[in-house]
């Protein structure tokens, strides 16, 4: 199933392009409406998920850093060895790309760069990013395979 990496290096490449396109284009906060539920936002989260952990005082960039790569590792034996079906090895070439794309920023910048803002009326979902989706995506999609008869397909 490692014929399905390349996804993973697809998603690396869509984020990091992506990232360095806002960053060139937007200030820190700044905030470009698209439509009337989306906006283009620069945001930098020091923390996880949800921004979990982002004012705790620098010491989360090296563990995230290290719990990345560490899943990233485990994500890729899965892969080659555990993944059965396509949509399961697509599923994970996702997660790893999306893991892979965020903790390069860690890596170089100490925070992850988001930008995409979601909303209705005045609620924000945290802004995200491209590895975000990817992982949300293949995680979705790992989950729907879970359900599905067992198969070589």
């Amino acid at each position: 199933m490692l014929k399905w990496l390349w996804l993973t290096g697809l998603v690396i490449v869509l984020d990091q392009l992506s990232k360095w396109v806002m960053v060139s284009w937007l200030s820190l906060h700044e905030t470009v409406a698209i439509i009337p539920f989306f906006n283009l936002t620069m945001a930098h989260n020091t923390g996880a998920a949800f921004s979990f952990l982002a004012q705790a005082g620098g010491w989360q960039r090296w563990f995230f850093v290290g719990l990345a790569l560490s899943i990233s590792i485990g994500l890729f034996i899965w892969i080659h060895k555990l993944a059965k079906t396509k949509m399961e090895a697509m599923s994970v070439s996702m997660i790893l790309g999306g893991a892979i794309g965020n903790v390069i920023d860690r890596i170089y910048f100490g925070y992850v760069i988001d930008f995409l803002d979601v909303y209705y009326g005045s609620y924000h979902w945290p802004a995200f990013n491209i590895a975000d989706s990817a992982i949300v995506i293949g995680a979705s999609l790992l989950i729907i395979d879970s359900f599905r008869p067992e198969s070589k397909t």
